[in-house]
């Protein structure tokens, strides 16, 4: 399936969070836009029912980037990750803290991601 279905409810929130990143988002952020990577990825992606931090549709591809917050929550993130597997979304996820103190070895660790999809 190529085309993710989304709630379209989701478009104002998805605005709101691309306004007020985080400093771990804004940081990967500098790495991913503009295709820097060679792939074209979208920040705070509406897909299904939920908003995603990075999204790479043409490798279908999820980064997501875990605060505090994730470790009450982490159930909730496993239902919705498998829910999103579905369909076909894989799905890279990163520590803030690994991005704000390590940025270099993150990207490292997406580029090695990108050279094996397909």
């Amino acid at each position: 399936m190529d085309y993710i279905p989304y709630n379209k409810k989701l478009n104002q929130r998805a605005r709101e969070l691309r306004n007020k990143s985080t400093l771990s988002e804004r940081i990967l952020w500098n790495y991913l836009k503009g295709r820097k990577l060679g792939y074209l990825f979208n920040r705070q992606k509406p897909l299904h029912n939920y908003i995603v931090d990075f999204y790479c549709q043409e490798l279908k591809l999820v980064i997501e980037i875990d605060g505090g917050i994730h470790e009450y929550q982490n159930e909730d993130d496993n239902v919705r990750q498998r829910q999103l597997e579905t369909y076909g979304i894989r799905f890279l996820r990163f520590t803030s803290s690994e991005v704000e103190k390590s940025p270099k070895v993150v990207v490292h660790t997406i580029k090695e991601m990108l050279k094996i999809l397909p």
